[in-house]
């Protein structure tokens, strides 16, 4: 529609400009309502007089031709009309109108100047009647009406508004006009501004190094030093530490890039930055190792166990793999074992589903190792993480299956491996 201008400014090389309305405010928008005042005009042989009226219109377009209306309308007080004739019927005292309708309207847009915008409405109706006193209860009547109107649009959001019908209604086929004035509203109608940069400098808005051109080619925030929020500017990971701007944690294991670049001086593309068997995410947050340390490194299985679907329960296929697992154990009674089970995520998937099913797959592991292989499940841990801890991007069925996972966790009785003189071995893959 026209109704959206183009104002434009330059300040600092910025111009803000309002969206071209080449989309369909129809469809953008189709909800808008409207509220007004008015009158209620009735015949002269009627028990009410004319009287105010309030209007309330909640209505959708269907294209720029047709809508459908649905109107609330309350005339508080009419005036009870005296009679000179002994036989007609007097109302008691004063009435209050309610009056409940749906309306069709039809714009042919006759007008090149799309600010005026005429309409015809054809509906229908009820009206329900309250007197002040003397009532014994309301009384009804349907009504049938039609007329025009007429929307002059301040701008895509705002019009105002004017009604006038003709009202027909069943109680003794009365004829009444109803006229009204009020102030419509389109939800949605409004256009944001579009920022767009002028000129040919090398701007950075965000002062993060990168040109806005290039963050723009990148697809980071030329507003936002960080994109993704992990500590690093977007310059810091795309010119001195090679990692992904729009991934906080770029090597998938736990630790935002940030923390392993300024806290835990780890490596952010390498998820075991001591090769010691356990990402560094692990070790910093589950295991309280050092991940620049590889003899302290816990010992790590990962199997890859397939369940039946929304199913926990451990197929035969696997026992001999959980047997080895029971060895281990066994040859240290005093070591500890910590069972996670992990998800990949499909554009389906349910976060809290997800982490109760890999709950019960971990706890099925450890009732194995304990109801089989006779460890007592004080050394024994089970923790479902669903898919908030990938080890790869959910992007391709390769990557999904290495995050569909069972990750068995050893630490050798008196504490860390660090015990040990040997570096621990890098995780065991059962396939």
């Amino acid at each position: 529609m026209i109704y959206c201008r183009r104002y434009a400014s330059l300040f600092l090389a910025v111009t803000v400009l309002t969206a071209r309305a080449d989309e369909d405010l129809f469809s953008r928008a189709p909800w808008y309502g409207s509220a007004g005042a008015g009158a209620i005009v009735k015949e002269g042989d009627e028990t009410f007089k004319s009287g105010p009226l309030l209007s309330l219109r909640i209505g959708r377009s269907f294209g720029a031709a047709w809508a459908a209306e649905g109107e609330l309308g309350l005339a508080p007080s009419l005036r009870a009309r005296r009679f000179s004739e002994e036989h007609r019927f007097e109302a008691s005292g004063n009435a209050t109108l309610l009056r409940m309708g749906g309306d069709l309207l039809f714009h042919p847009r006759p007008f090149a100047d799309l600010r005026w915008d005429p309409f015809l409405s054809l509906g229908a109706g009820l009206h329900y009647f309250t007197e002040d006193k003397d009532a014994d209860g309301g009384r009804t009547e349907l009504f049938v009406s039609g007329g025009a109107g007429l929307f002059y649009h301040f701008n895509d959001e705002w019009a105002l508004r004017t009604d006038v019908r003709a009202v027909l209604t069943t109680e003794n086929t009365e004829f009444n006009l109803i006229a009204t004035l009020g102030l419509a509203w389109r939800w949605g109608a409004r256009v944001p501004p579009e920022w767009r940069v002028r000129g040919t400098g090398n701007l950075d808005s965000d002062g993060d190094g990168l040109t806005d051109a290039e963050e723009r080619a990148i697809g980071t925030d030329p507003f936002n030093p960080d994109t993704d929020g992990d500590g690093l500017t977007d310059y810091e990971e795309v010119r001195i530490y090679k990692t992904d701007p729009l991934n906080p944690d770029s090597d998938y294991d736990g630790l935002t890039d940030g923390a392993e670049v300024r806290v835990y001086k780890t490596d952010p593309l390498k998820q075991d930055t001591d090769g010691g068997g356990v990402s560094d995410g692990h070790e910093v947050i589950e295991d309280g190792t050092d991940p620049l340390n590889p003899k302290d490194d816990l010992m790590l299985f990962r199997l890859n166990i397939e369940f039946d679907y929304d199913k926990a329960v451990l197929r035969p296929i696997y026992h001999a793999d959980l047997d080895i697992i029971i060895k281990v154990l066994q040859r240290d009674p005093g070591a500890t074992a910590r069972i996670e089970g992990h998800a990949d995520r499909r554009k389906r998937s349910d976060r809290a589903y997800n982490l109760r099913l890999s709950q019960r797959r971990a706890e099925a592991v450890l009732n194995y190792l304990a109801d089989v292989g006779g460890i007592h499940r004080a050394r024994l841990t089970a923790i479902g993480y669903g898919f908030d801890r990938p080890i790869a991007p959910n992007d391709t069925e390769e990557n999904m299956q290495r995050n569909r996972r069972t990750e068995i966790y050893i630490r050798p009785s008196g504490g860390n491996t660090e015990t040990s003189t040997n570096t621990p071995p890098p995780p065991t893959e059962i396939k």
